[in-house]
C-alpha cells in the first residue's frame, strides 16, 4: 500500500509548493480542500495544514478538528495552519502591527527532530498578517526570529500523535533550508519509508491500469505532447493494442511534426493512426481573424473528427486523458474551478457524450513527475523535453486569419528558429520558444529588387511553471544569425523581430 501524506489546502498560493517538496522526498501525497470530507485510512502517515489568506479570527475563517487528527497521524501546520493550531488549543492570535512578510533569519533554542541539522541562522521566509502573540499551555517554542518570537513550536509529551507547527513558509524557495525541515517532517515525524518513485509508480499504475480495463478497449486523443505521450505509453503497457491512438493533423502543427509524431509512436510501440484533416480544417478557419474563434472552431472540430473516428471503432470502453495533478487541483480547489479555462483543454465532454469512463494514470504527478516517469519508460529524451506547444497550434501564432499558405511560411519560419536554438545548445535552457506571424508587411531590399512581405516575430521565453515569465536574454550575435537564416531561406518574410516583453505585464503567446 503505497504511504501517502494529507495536504490540507486553506487557500494558500503556495500549497502547490508544499505538495511538490513532499514529492520530491520521495513521499506520494495528496491536496484536498480543507473542508472535504475523508477518512483516515491505512497508509496515511500524516497531515500537513496550509496557509491560507484567511485571518483565524475572521467570522468565517475555515476550521478542521486537529485534536481529531492527533490522534491518528502526526501533523504540521504551516502559517495559517501553525495559527489555528495556537488558537483552537487556547493560544493567542492577533493582528499584527505591521504585515510581517518576507525574508527572516530564524534562530533555533530548542533541539528537536523536525528541526535536525537546520543551520542557526537558516533563511525563512514570513508571509502573514496575523502573529501569535501566546502560546496555548503544554506547547513550547522550538525557534524565533528577529521579529517574530514563535517562529516554530510543538506540542510537548502530546497524549496522541506529535503536533507541530511552523509560522513562516517552509516549502517556497527563499526558505534556504525549508525542504529539509519538511523532509524532517516526514522522515523523523511520520517515518515514511521515502519509496515513492518513478520505478515504483510505473510498476503500480500498470497493474492498476490493468485491474481497472479488464478486457476493455481505451480510445485516446493524442497530441505528440510530453502528458498524452506518457499516458497513452502507461496505458499500452498495461493492455497493449486495445489502446486505439487517434492523432489529427490539423493543419496547425509544427514543420513535419505530424509524420515526426507518428514515427515516434510507432517507435515506442503505441497503436496510434494518423488522421489528415488538414483541409477541413483550413476551411472552418476561413475568414476568421479571432484569436477566440479560432480555438473554438478547433477544439470543435476536433472533437467530431475524434468522434467520427471512435464511431468507426466497436467495444470502446474507456477514454485516456493526459490530465496531470495541477488540473485537478484547479478543479477541486478551496476557491473553486478557474473562471477562464481554455477552450481547447483536453476533449471536454466527450467521456458523458460518448458514454464512456475515463482512465487517467497521470491525474496525481506534476510535469516534471511525468517526465521521469517518461524516463523511466524508455520514451525518447526529445519527447520529453520538447517545449510546450498551444492546444491550437499555429493558429495562434498568425495573427489573423489562417490560410494554408501562411501556415507554411511560420512552419519553415519557425523550424529554422527552432533548430538553431538546438545546435546552439540554447534549447533546454528556455521554458518555450516559437515565431509568430504579424499581420505585418514592410518594405525590403533583397539585391537590386525592392520587396513587400511578411514580418516575423520570434519570441523566447524562461520560466519555471510557465505561471510568470521573463523574456529569454539570448546573444545578439544568435539572433542575427537566426534572423538571416530565416529571410534567405523563406520566401516572403524579410523582416524579423524579438520580442523583448516578460510575463506579466504580457502572456507567452500572442494570442
Amino acid at each position: 500500500m503505497t504511504e501517502k501524506i494529507l495536504i490540507l489546502d486553506f487557500g494558500s498560493q503556495y500549497t502547490q509548493l508544499i505538495a511538490r517538496a513532499v514529492r520530491e522526498a520521495n513521499v506520494f501525497c495528496e491536496i484536498i480542500p480543507y473542508n472535504k470530507s475523508f477518512t483516515l485510512e491505512a497508509g496515511i502517515k500524516g497531515i500537513i495544514l496550509s496557509g491560507s489568506p484567511f485571518s483565524v479570527n475572521d467570522e468565517k475563517a475555515p476550521v478542521v478538528d486537529i485534536p481529531a487528527f492527533t490522534r491518528e497521524v502526526p501533523v504540521l501546520g504551516v502559517c495559517y495552519g501553525a495559527q489555528l493550531t495556537a488558537k483552537m488549543f487556547g493560544g493567542k492570535v492577533e493582528k499584527s502591527n505591521t504585515r510581517e512578510y518576507g525574508r527572516a533569519t530564524l534562530q533555533v533554542v530548542q533541539n528537536d527532530p523536525l528541526l535536525e541539522n537546520v543551520s542557526s541562522h537558516s533563511q525563512v521566509w514570513m508571509s502573514h498578517g496575523d502573529t501569535i502573540l501566546q502560546l496555548p499551555e503544554g506547547f513550547e517554542v522550538l525557534a524565533t526570529t528577529e521579529s517574530i518570537p514563535i517562529a516554530a513550536f510543538k506540542q510537548v509529551e502530546p497524549i496522541n500523535k506529535p503536533l507541530l507547527a511552523l509560522q513562516f513558509h517552509p516549502e517556497v524557495y527563499h526558505s534556504t533550508e525549508g525542504k529539509k525541515i519538511i523532509q524532517n517532517f516526514l522522515v523523523n515525524i511520520c517515518h515514511c519509508s521515502q519509496d515513492w518513485t518513478p520505478a515504483a509508480f510505473v510498476q503500480e499504475t500498470i497493474a492498476d491500469l490493468k485491474a481497472k480495463i479488464g478486457d476493455g478497449h481505451v480510445i485516446m486523443a493524442l497530441s505528440g505532447g510530453v502528458d498524452s505521450t506518457v499516458a497513452a505509453t502507461l496505458i499500452s503497457r498495461a493492455i497493449g493494442d486495445r489502446l486505439h491512438g487517434i492523432f489529427v493533423d490539423n493543419g496547425v502543427l509544427r514543420k513535419d511534426e505530424f509524420e515526426q509524431v507518428l514515427e515516434t509512436y510507432g517507435e515506442i510501440g503505441l497503436n496510434v493512426k494518423g488522421v489528415d484533416k488538414k483541409d477541413l480544417f483550413y476551411k472552418a478557419l476561413h475568414g476568421h481573424a479571432d484569436p477566440e474563434r479560432k480555438r473554438k472552431i478547433i477544439g470543435g472540430l476536433f472533437i467530431d473528427v475524434f468522434q467520427d473516428e471512435a464511431n468507426q471503432l466497436s467495444g470502446i470502453d474507456f477514454l485516456g486523458q493526459g490530465t496531470i495533478y495541477p488540473d485537478v487541483i484547479e478543479s477541486i480547489s478551496v476557491h473553486g474551478p478557474s473562471a477562464t479555462i481554455k477552450s481547447h483543454h483536453n476533449v471536454g465532454g466527450l467521456p458523458e457524450k460518448m458514454h464512456l469512463k475515463l482512465v487517467e494514470p497521470l491525474r496525481f504527478l506534476f510535469k516534471d513527475e511525468v517526465r521521469k516517469v517518461g524516463l523511466e519508460l524508455g520514451i525518447p529524451h526529445d519527447q520529453l523535453f520538447r517545449h510546450p506547444f498551444p492546444g491550437p497550434g499555429l493558429a495562434i501564432r498568425i495573427l489573423g486569419e489562417i490560410t494554408a499558405e501562411k501556415v507554411a511560411l511560420l512552419q519553415k519560419a519557425d523550424d529554422i528558429y527552432v533548430r538553431a536554438l538546438k545546435e546552439h545548445k540554447l534549447y533546454s535552457g528556455i521554458w518555450q520558444a516559437g515565431a509568430i506571424l504579424l499581420p505585418v508587411k514592410s518594405v525590403g531590399v533583397m539585391g537590386d529588387e525592392r520587396t513587400y512581405e511578411h514580418t516575423i516575430a520570434l519570441r523566447a521565453v524562461t520560466s519555471v511553471d510557465g505561471m510568470t515569465a521573463d523574456w529569454a536574454h539570448l546573444p545578439y550575435e544568435f539572433l542575427a544569425f537566426v534572423s538571416n537564416e530565416i529571410i534567405n531561406n523563406v520566401r516572403g518574410i524579410n523582416r524579423v523581430v524579438y520580442d523583448i516583453s516578460s510575463k506579466p505585464p504580457a502572456t507567452i503567446e500572442w494570442e
